[in-house]
């Protein structure tokens, strides 16, 4: 009864926060209105972002709303494509469990119209259309990848959104999976229809779409670009309450760091004071917290170890995160790689081999199906002598680990990059935000990731190049202190890990790039073709965050 109570209570006040917040919206929307200059260029920056919430904000909303609020306060008109049911299924609304189940739409939209008001809207709504409905009856998965559909590649643009809202990247070919991608590809060619009458009726200069990779973001970016427009993508940045934009893809993280960069001491000593924090596990990422506690390696882990020539951890990531899209240029997969270290494994029974899952394999409503827990059970890894296997739930600290290995192994996660800038030696198995500078070893096939790492084995030391520690420490400070846009002094953490409000007390003054770094970089990113940093001064860091890495 007690428990009863407490929930029906924490709903209540929730809504009540909700309310709140849209009041909020609702003022500075009507401030905006009032206070944007005319424009000089009459086109239009046009917005879509329909895969970072249901109801309530989520920060990538938020970004969204914001930026165009800054956009407009400098004279730059802005129109937002907006979902009004008009998909069949989408990546947020997309129940793993029923694939039956519609979208909560009737939600999604009155919360729409509550992000969204004084400001100019398309709203587009679903229709279906016979002839590819009839293309697509009878197509197996392995087609339904591949289709395409009047020049457009709608298979695979869907196929990253699928693969997350299923918790999995091998997908089944079974009627569930083949249902949600018929109606992810429907959905798809609606988005493409009405994006398209969209473009022709408000001839914008440029679109500004939320990651680019969710399948209806994905859709405008692809015709965007097809069309000569500029697209900028976003994401949530590094630091709390921050967002990364780039006209590349953001998921990917592309920065354009000078090769003679050096940082300056006041820089050492803030990525310093970041780090000393880090180590300690005190960091978040999208207002998740990985390790309220993280502890050091115990006596009976030690003793173990001791009885080992060495020890080599393997950091493993989320399968269904859709940065694997753009991690898959040595191995097809991450359990391709894992399943190439096996033999690895079986063939130098002199070193313990660490594998590390990922915490969010089990973060409560994002739990991996395909899981790597689930591919040491079946190849029966948790059997053999040389294996330590640790799961999601156990917080024993990496960077105990990386002190005590000889050489660390990787796929993608940015726990590389905090150990190459530990001084440790790294091999790397998949495209990386930062392998886009010299920080890793990453051998270019299978083949020679193998020889790699049997010389690493056998090697007595292995000599590590300065520039990986280097390069390592510029990214991540570009990262953290140039890339991160804060948007801190407009919002606040919800109740609900992920979600923001409005603070209180903001004003349309705000959003002025005079009074705001934040505005003031996306303003000159959009209007004249910046790169979206922050200055080149020292900023103080707000908090601590986490990267995808452990």
């Amino acid at each position: 009864m007690n428990g009863s109570v407490s929930r029906i209570k924490s709903s209540i006040h929730r809504r009540w926060l909700q309310g709140q917040n849209n009041r909020r919206m609702a003022r500075l929307a009507a401030e905006v209105e009032l206070h944007s200059p005319a424009a000089g260029d009459p086109r239009p920056v046009a917005f879509f972002n329909a895969s970072s919430r249901l109801a309530w904000l989520s920060q990538n909303a938020a970004f969204t709303l914001l930026a165009s609020w800054g956009l407009r306060l400098a004279g730059v008109p802005v129109v937002h494509f907006v979902c009004q049911a008009g998909m069949t299924r989408c990546q947020l609304g997309t129940q793993k469990d029923d694939h039956n189940a519609p979208p909560p739409c009737e939600v999604c939209v009155a919360q729409s119209r509550q992000i969204y008001p004084k400001a100019q809207v398309r709203w587009f709504e679903y229709q279906p259309d016979p002839q590819i409905e009839l293309a697509l009856g009878g197509l197996n998965l392995n087609a339904l990848k591949s289709f395409v559909w009047q020049t457009l590649p709608l298979g695979q643009l869907v196929l990253p959104s699928l693969r997350w809202s299923l918790r999995r990247h091998h997908l089944e070919d079974d009627e569930g999976t083949g249902f949600l991608m018929r109606q992810f590809i429907l959905s798809a060619w609606r988005v493409a229809g009405e994006f398209s009458r969209f473009v022709d009726e408000t001839n914008p200069r440029g679109v500004i779409v939320f990651n680019g990779i969710s399948f209806p973001e994905a859709v405008a970016r692809f015709l965007a670009q097809q069309r000569g427009l500029w697209v900028v993508t976003h994401e949530v940045g590094l630091q709390p309450l921050s967002g990364f934009f780039t006209r590349g893809q953001a998921t990917a993280y592309p920065i354009d760091i000078p090769k003679d960069y050096r940082l300056a001491p006041a820089q050492d000593e803030m990525l310093n004071a970041y780090l000393e924090k880090r180590l300690q596990g005190k960091f978040s990422m999208a207002g998740i917290e990985f390790w309220p506690e993280m502890r050091g390696l115990d006596a009976d882990f030690l003793e173990r170890a001791s009885r080992y020539r060495q020890i080599v951890p393997i950091f493993t990531n989320v399968i269904f995160d859709t940065s694997q899209s753009h991690a898959n240029v040595v191995f097809e997969d991450m359990f391709a790689w894992l399943d190439s270290l096996l033999e690895i494994i079986w063939t130098h029974p002199q070193t313990l081999f660490i594998i590390r899952a990922h915490p969010d394999e089990d973060r409560p409503g994002k739990e991996s199906r395909e899981s790597v827990a689930a591919w040491v059970k079946q190849r029966g890894v948790d059997r053999l002598e040389n294996v330590e296997f640790v799961p999601p739930k156990v917080n024993i600290s990496s960077y105990d680990l990386i002190r005590h290995a000889k050489f660390i192994m990787i796929y993608n996660s940015t726990i590389g990059l905090e150990a190459a800038m530990m001084g440790a030696a790294v091999l790397c198995a998949g495209k990386a935000r930062f392998t886009q500078l010299p920080t890793v070893f990453m051998p270019p096939t299978p083949a020679d990731f193998r020889l790699m790492a049997d010389e690493f084995l056998l090697a007595d030391s292995i000599q590590v190049p300065h520039e990986f520690c280097h390069n390592g420490r510029t990214f991540m400070y570009f990262q953290l202190f140039r890339t991160s846009l804060p948007f801190e002094q407009f919002l606040e953490t919800d109740l609900t890990p992920g979600f923001v409000r409005l603070r209180r007390g903001l004003s349309w003054k705000n959003f002025q790039v005079e009074h705001s770094v934040t505005m003031k970089a996306i303003v000159d990113g959009v209007v004249g073709g910046g790169d979206f940093l922050l200055p080149e001064e020292p900023q103080q860091p707000a908090g601590m965050s986490a990267s995808h890495s452990r």
